[in-house]
């Protein structure tokens, strides 16, 4: 089965819940993960009020586009830890953040992409630009989507992929 799984997180929500999701999947599997951050670069385009904050306060600067990314990683470091699963992070910038995914799978040997989708919706399905589609159909690493809810009431009583 699956030995090392990557986690994209971000800072929402949806990650909060996907980190939860994949240290538990992760434990009953007795696999590790590795929580991995894909950061805009800023620097490069800056423009206007964000320039000048970067100018005239570069630690606000460095904590907004930087330190916040390490914050969340260490969280899910954290959290993994605590139920007793081995976990590391990385992070890189990167302005495609599916490229960055794909190739912090392979670069760190994952066998599995544990990610989620923020469910945005169209006639066709997820959207054309998410980024969770772009990984899907850009990897050969197998890619688990997680559910962006609970399941349906008859599903949960049943028992039916509850614990």
């Amino acid at each position: 089965m699956y030995r090392h799984l990557l986690v994209p997180i971000d800072n929402t929500d949806l990650s909060t819940v996907t980190v939860s999701r994949a240290i538990e999947f992760a434990r009953a599997l007795g696999a590790r993960i590795t929580f991995f951050h894909a950061l805009p670069d800023h620097a490069a385009t800056l423009r206007g009020d964000a320039d000048v904050v970067r100018l005239t306060s570069p630690d606000d600067f460095a904590y907004a586009y930087e330190g916040r990314a390490r914050e969340v990683l260490a969280k899910a470091e954290s959290a993994a830890r605590a139920q007793g699963v081995t976990c590391d992070s990385a992070s890189t910038v990167s302005d495609s953040p599916y490229r960055a995914i794909v190739g912090a799978a392979r670069e760190a040997g994952c066998d599995l992409i544990f990610m989620a989708s923020h469910g945005r919706r169209s006639n066709i399905g997820m959207m054309l630009g998410s980024q969770t589609l772009k990984v899907l159909v850009n990897t050969e690493i197998p890619v688990l989507v997680s559910a962006i809810t609970d399941p349906p009431m008859p599903v949960q009583a049943m028992g039916v992929g509850a614990d």
